[in-house]
């Protein structure tokens, strides 16, 4: 998660949400980041998780992640988790929850739904704490702003 968190913060210099993402092996090994780029690339579906697995199959030549691991500093959304299943990761760990738009546990769980194709395994609140505040502080900055 910490790797998440790293990407995260880069966000913040295109004024983008500070979330981040990390894709790993089966040995543990990182294979891919990414953090919001939506205000940057002016791309909605810009988001870190579709940054990261994006940035993975291009690395891997295949957009299998079959085995892979997504650590992300918040809860995916629907879009997030429809790319998820696509790509095939075998595990999803996220840190803070997304109560308003969250896909897997808060609002929807699209991909432990027994109707899906696959199924990703889901391990959520890792330092949950530590991810929600970096969002949080970036909100509140943001609103001073205004």
């Amino acid at each position: 998660m910490r790797v998440a968190l790293d990407a995260a913060r880069k966000a913040v210099a295109s004024g983008d949400i500070p979330v981040g993402a990390a894709i790993f092996n089966s040995a543990g090994e990182l294979v891919a980041t990414g953090h919001n780029e939506r205000e940057l690339h002016n791309d909605p579906t810009a988001h870190a998780e579709i940054v990261a697995i994006r940035n993975a199959a291009e690395k891997l030549g295949d957009w299998h992640l079959t085995d892979h691991t997504l650590v992300v500093t918040l809860e995916p959304c629907a879009m997030c988790a429809g790319a998820i299943a696509q790509s095939r990761l075998q595990t999803v760990v996220f840190g803070a929850w997304d109560e308003k738009a969250g896909a897997v546990g808060s609002v929807w769980d699209l991909l432990r739904d027994p109707r899906s194709t696959f199924r990703t395994e889901v391990r959520a609140g890792v330092l949950a704490e530590e991810c929600g505040e970096l969002i949080k502080s970036f909100i509140q900055g943001v609103r001073k702003k205004d």
